[in-house]
């Protein structure tokens, strides 16, 4: 059993070492000028491939005497056009009904920082309203 759990540990340990992580936010200009503007959204993701990566990031800030949510978003980067790419992010709570799909570029800015302007729309209408009116953010990034 140990030699399987040493096996377990230095496979993983390989895995971190050779994995390249990237650190997301999304600018809410909601909020009022503070900090929270950027770390309302602040996530981590793993890059798995050199297309796609997966992550995990807060979504937005948590109403008084509630709990912090998240979402679990994932993006695939688009193989003709440098720097574009697709994601989806869904809520951890009630996330199949509240998905989002969408498009982005992201333009190196200085090393592994970059600026991600971006759309995404709801994958399915709202139930009181019917709309499904998708919104345009700016995020940023920075790969390590």
């Amino acid at each position: 059993m140990k030699k399987v759990l040493l096996t377990a540990a230095v496979a993983m340990s390989t895995l971190v070492a050779s994995a390249q992580f990237m650190v997301v936010t999304t600018y809410d200009g909601d909020l009022e000028e503070n900090a929270d503007k950027i770390t309302a959204n602040l996530g981590v993701g793993y890059m798995v491939n050199d297309a796609f990566t997966v992550g995990l990031a807060k979504n937005g800030l948590a109403a008084e005497g509630e709990d912090d949510s998240y979402k679990l978003w994932a993006r695939y980067n688009i193989a003709q056009v440098e720097g574009a790419y697709a994601s989806l992010e869904m809520p951890t709570e009630d996330g199949s009904e509240n998905m989002r799909i969408g498009v982005g570029f992201a333009f190196n800015v200085w090393n592994d920082l970059y600026i991600e302007p971006n759309y995404s729309m709801p994958t399915s209408e709202d139930e009181v309203t019917g709309d499904r009116e998708g919104t345009f953010n700016f995020g940023v990034s920075y790969r390590f």
